[in-house]
Formats: structure tokens, sequence, C-alpha cells
């Protein structure tokens, strides 16, 4: 991903909410089938880390990015932002 598709997509999840909260439980299976699906659903997810989370957010980040192949765009505080490219019939989001 390029420094321009990347603060294209920031752009893009700075209009939307987080669809998904982590808590004290971390990353789970549940979690990350929960983050696939909506993955597939929209490309683009933006997830809110609880406070009561003990883990780092980055980690937490990377190793939901590995799981679901995808893509960190960013994490900011407690937010961390997930793109991973649709299906060519369903694509939503065209990269410049």
């Amino acid at each position: 991903m390029t420094s321009k598709q990347r603060a294209y997509l920031k752009s893009l999840a700075q209009k939307i909410d987080p669809i998904m909260q982590l808590g004290k439980g971390g990353v789970t299976p549940e979690n990350t089938a929960a983050v696939d699906e909506a993955l597939a659903a929209r490309e683009l997810i933006k997830i809110s880390v609880l406070q009561n989370c003990l883990e780092d957010p980055r980690e937490m980040a990377q190793i939901l990015s590995e799981r679901t192949r995808s893509q960190v765009v960013q994490v900011i505080g407690k937010k961390i932002v997930l793109y991973r490219e649709g299906k060519e019939e369903k694509k939503k989001i065209l990269l410049p």
C-alpha cells in the first residue's frame, strides 16, 4: 500500500464510527471472526479498544491484520482502522 492510498483510507476512516469494541478479553477467535466478516462486508472498518483492555492497541491491530489478511491503516490512541480489498464484483472502495 502506498502512502497516497493510506492517506486516502485515513480520510475515509475519519467519517466512520467504530463498529466493534475490544475489551479485557483481548483478541479472541470470536472477535477475529467478527472482524473478518465486517471486512468482507465493508472493506474499511474502525475498531475501538476499551479502557479496561491491558493489551497494546498496536499489537492487537497487528494480530488482527495477520489473522484476517488485512492491512492496518492506522492506530490512533485506542482506535484501530483496518482495510482489506474486496472481491472484484463487490468492491466498494477504489484506491487512487
